[in-house]
């Protein structure tokens, strides 16, 4: 196994929080998640809010199609995670074939808080109070490092495409 690649600076790195005690409760969750799993990485509280792919990759200094978006979406109205390059919009038409759903759909703010304990935008792959079936963005292999939301909107932290995806247990899908 290749070693992880270093994690790279981040933009005002003097304001950022990485001390496992002051992550906010969220964040501390996903970290005690990525512990408890052995992936060494670390959560990165952020000064400003990183609720957009492009608002994230300013952030961290990277492209915005290395940022993993995390979706909750309904499918046969079932909730799922689908993990988005940042580069791209999902074509509801093309997932819904992928995922042989009848019907798929963004799942309501209400129903995302509930199956994973965050708020929209910052909505991580892991930490849920019960894993979520997930799907992963082809696209995203692409890159040897992604960047995810780690419980809160201001709270991000990298990963390998590997580490995403042992992490998750995600399906690889076509999303545009």
């Amino acid at each position: 196994m290749r070693p992880d690649p270093p994690l790279p600076p981040i933009r005002g790195d003097d304001d950022v929080v990485t001390t496992e005690q002051t992550l906010p409760p969220r964040s501390r969750i996903v970290a005690e998640h990525l512990a408890a799993a052995g992936v060494d990485t670390r959560v990165v509280v952020l000064p400003d809010s990183a609720r957009t792919a492009a608002e994230a990759a300013r952030a961290v200094g990277c492209a915005v199609g290395a940022i993993a978006n995390s979706l909750v979406l309904t499918a046969d109205g079932a909730p799922v995670l689908v993990m988005t390059s940042g580069a791209h919009r999902v074509d509801f038409g093309v997932l819904s074939a992928a995922l042989g759903a009848a019907e798929v759909a963004m799942a309501p703010a209400a129903l995302v808080r509930e199956v994973t304990g965050q708020a929209i935008g910052g909505v991580a792959p892991v930490g849920h109070p019960a894993p979520l079936r997930t799907f992963i963005d082809e696209d995203l292999q692409q890159y040897a490092q992604i960047w995810a939301a780690a419980g809160t909107p201001h709270s991000v932290m990298p990963l390998t495409f590997e580490q995403l995806r042992t992490l998750t247990g995600g399906e690889l899908v076509r999303v545009t």
